[in-house]
């Protein structure tokens, strides 16, 4: 693992992702400053009332000087312009991330040269409550953590900020932004959507005296547990990911009418299957969350150091199902680029990347990690 106890990280967005960070980075990085800004005063007070941060900045440019690392956890409708001032305040060294639940409008928008320093990330984790005060060290303990990274992407950014966020606990993920956004319209975006809705279904039925919601059982609850979270962040997501959750939205309602159809005709089978169906569907989900470690190997790509590359490898892995441990770019000269070594978990899953990747016309290569050297 790196040693980040001399880097310095800016939090833009105080809240409970950015201040979780802020606690994470401290203690299980040993990070010593920790700057933070937020649009609101008492945010900034309760923050460093709890340690979260290490010192309270008047602005944005305030914030990131000096900073190694900014991580934007404001509304995603205001990343684009919050990275662009980041970019423009931090020193050409510093990599800009942010923590927003939609990626590809964000880096459509970037030009190469801010695509060098900035790099997409969503940790897909949370809580029913909000707020810095509600920050925890653990919240991003085996949570995805997304990353996009644009063509102009410098290896040595994503290297350090793949470090980063292994080490508060999370396990980073390269995704391409667009398979991004529609992975989220599935699993985070639509539950949101029918979580609210069916929360406002039942909350105005009265019968007989009696109001529905006086009748919920642990069914309900769990089922409505995202209702009613914060109103502008969500309408931001669910209009900035508009594309992906409308087809969400109609693929659910031709679901719904299959089963009211067989509801109405009594098509048993119908009903038994779908429900079968959906163990089956959660068992996997549920196995792959608690699957065991295994020997690491080193999967060695030799690349050129051109823009697109790293891009390119990491996506298609991610895609893959394989989880890259840990990485590092070894430059050799522009014009022999260098080596790109990825560490993952199991002989298999090393034969697999080194399958995938030859299949795109990279000289890849497995080791087991006790006989490379993994930078």
């Amino acid at each position: 693992m790196p040693d980040f106890s001399n880097t310095s990280i800016a939090i833009i967005g105080v809240g409970l992702m950015g201040g979780s960070l802020g606690l994470a980075a401290q203690e299980r990085l040993g990070v010593r400053r920790v700057s933070g800004f937020s649009r609101t005063e008492r945010s900034l007070r309760q923050a460093l009332e709890m340690g979260a941060i290490t010192e309270k900045a008047g602005s944005i440019e305030e914030a990131v000087s000096g900073a190694d690392i900014v991580f934007l956890a404001t509304p995603v409708r205001s990343l684009l312009a919050r990275a662009r001032q980041a970019l423009a305040a931090s020193g050409p060294a510093c990599i800009v991330t942010d923590m927003g639940s939609t990626k590809s409008s964000l880096m459509a928008a970037l030009s190469p040269a801010e695509e060098k320093r900035f790099i997409g990330g969503h940790p897909v984790c949370g809580a029913e409550t909000a707020g810095v005060v509600n920050a925890r060290e653990e919240l991003f303990d085996n949570a995805t953590w997304f990353l996009t990274s644009g063509q102009g992407i410098d290896p040595s950014n994503y290297e350090r900020l793949h470090g980063f966020i292994a080490g508060v606990g999370a396990v980073p993920t390269a995704i391409d932004p667009d398979a991004h956004d529609r992975i989220m319209a599935l699993v985070s975006h639509l539950p949101h959507v029918l979580s609210n809705s069916t929360m406002n279904q039942v909350g105005g039925v009265n019968l007989d005296g009696r109001e529905a919601l006086l009748s919920a059982g642990p069914s309900f609850r769990d089922l409505t547990r995202t209702a009613g979270s914060n109103p502008q962040v969500w309408t931001d997501i669910f209009m900035e990911n508009s594309r992906w959750l409308a087809e969400a939205l109609r693929d659910h309602r031709d679901n719904i009418d299959r089963i009211l159809e067989a509801v109405e005709s009594g098509n048993e089978a119908f009903l038994s299957g779908m429900i079968t169906e959906a163990a089956a569907n959660r068992n996997r989900m549920l196995e792959a969350e608690h699957l065991a470690p295994s020997e690491l190997f080193v999967v060695k790509v030799p690349v050129f150091d051109q823009p697109g590359v790293l891009s390119q490898v990491t996506v298609a892995l991610g895609n893959a199902g394989i989880n890259i441990e840990d990485l590092a770019f070894h430059r050799i000269s522009i014009e022999q680029g260098g080596v790109l070594s990825l560490v993952v978990s199991g002989s298999d899953t090393g034969d697999r990347a080194v399958e995938l990747l030859r299949g795109l016309n990279y000289d890849a290569v497995a080791v087991p990690f006790t006989n490379a050297e993994a930078g």
